[in-house]
């Protein structure tokens, strides 16, 4: 295929989520063939990344300033807080335009086959911020898993003494999607998650 440099750059590549070894050879090719215009300008924003972002201290997120933009924002609802697993969970929901307080970023969920408990958890922040007062609101936005489920319970007994209101997304059946190719679990959610109309 090509030098050991070649190797490494698809080595690399395949390690990010959703490249696998073809796919890695693929745009390994494609920024060998334009290094100009493809891969010495990645070179640089990545470079760049990795000098300038730094995670949040108040929510987890990433940005290029600490507090983040969604932080410091003076628009923001500071009394709702939406607490997620992962950073690419708030660039979803921000993306969606779905969410106008702030976010706490957990790091992870909890999970005895991965070995992850509650102090591997980024909750500290979290806390500090419900004995400070003034949330009225915490939506839990985490996975509709095992884990994610877990969580969710024992993240509402540490907030229930706070005297909290506590909610979590719905869960159930998708825009555009039909009910013969939903797997059970979510059907089940989705009965159970129903409302007036």
């Amino acid at each position: 295929m090509g030098g050991p440099e070649i190797e490494r750059l698809v080595a690399l590549l395949s390690r990010l989520p959703g490249l696998g070894p073809r796919s890695a050879r693929r745009a390994a090719l494609k920024l060998l063939q334009e290094p100009a215009t493809r891969m010495l300008p990645l070179a640089h924003a990545l470079q760049d990344a990795a000098a300038a972002i730094r995670s949040c201290h108040l929510c987890g997120n990433l940005d290029s300033q600490d507090p983040c933009a969604i932080c410091v924002d003076p628009h923001r609802d500071r009394g709702l807080i939406c607490v997620v697993e992962q950073v690419g969970d708030v660039w979803a929901l921000e993306r969606a335009h779905v969410h106008r307080g702030v976010y706490h970023v957990l790091g992870g969920t909890l999970s005895a086959l991965a070995g992850q408990g509650p102090e591997d958890l980024n909750l500290q922040p979290l806390l500090d911020k419900l004995q400070a007062g003034g949330i009225a609101e915490i939506i839990l936005a985490l996975g509709a898993t095992v884990d994610g489920a877990t969580t969710a319970h024992w993240l509402t007994d540490r907030i229930r003494p706070f005297n909290v209101n506590v909610t979590r997304v719905g869960q159930g059946v998708p825009m555009g999607g039909a009910l013969d190719v939903l797997d059970d679990g979510t059907l089940a959610a989705a009965l159970r998650s129903r409302r007036p109309v």
